[in-house]
């Protein structure tokens, strides 16, 4: 359980009777972890950056729950999970719009169409690199957008070689109706992320 990137294989997962016995251990492991992982895109809106840990985190808990143990079950979880699970030339986040009133979330989801697109992250001067989202399924319509998408960051060699050399990291959104710029992301989730690249 070591490696920190490839997909993951039903060899890297606990039996349902061995993550009984870890399952509060393992779960401290990634709630710290995940604190490395986790940028605010100003008050309303997150990326939650996933890897190796968080997915075997998520297929863990849903194998717990559903009490999935035959190989069958096992694969589907990791066929549903190990997508998210960084290249090595990119990043996978999960993003959130984190309205807490119904009403105004909903105005506002209906406001928000297609900020899923202008989502980005900038690596020293280089262009940016806007997310490529929602590649399983469609989540917006021309009414609304999701308050969750999934995204990918893809990266050029250069870009990977300037991140793991030290170069600053910059991310926002620029949607008309949700401006906001990070500059810079700070230290703890950039070295964290720079991690995620080969």
């Amino acid at each position: 359980m070591e490696s920190k990137s490839g997909k993951l294989s039903r060899d890297d997962l606990f039996s349902l009777e061995e993550y009984a016995d870890k399952r509060a251990e393992f779960r401290e492991q990634v709630l710290s972890h995940k604190r490395n992982r986790r940028l605010d895109l100003g008050t309303n809106a997150a990326l939650y950056f996933e890897d190796r840990m968080t997915m075997q985190y998520q297929i863990q808990e849903m194998l717990r729950i559903e009490r999935i143990f035959e190989a069958d079950g096992i694969n589907e979880e990791l066929e549903a999970y190990n997508p998210l699970i960084p290249d090595g030339s990119n990043w996978k986040a999960t993003f959130m719009i984190e309205f807490p009133e119904v009403e105004e979330r909903q105005k506002m989801l209906g406001l928000l169409v297609g900020i899923e697109a202008r989502v980005y992250v900038q690596v020293a001067d280089f262009d940016r690199v806007y997310a490529i989202a929602d590649e399983d399924l469609e989540r917006s319509d021309a009414g609304k957008t999701s308050a969750v998408h999934f995204m990918r960051f893809e990266f050029t060699p250069e870009q990977s070689a300037a991140l793991q050399a030290g170069a600053s990291l910059i991310a926002g959104i620029d949607h008309e109706n949700y401006q906001v710029e990070i500059c810079p992301v700070a230290d703890n989730i950039r070295e964290s992320l720079v991690n995620d690249l080969a």
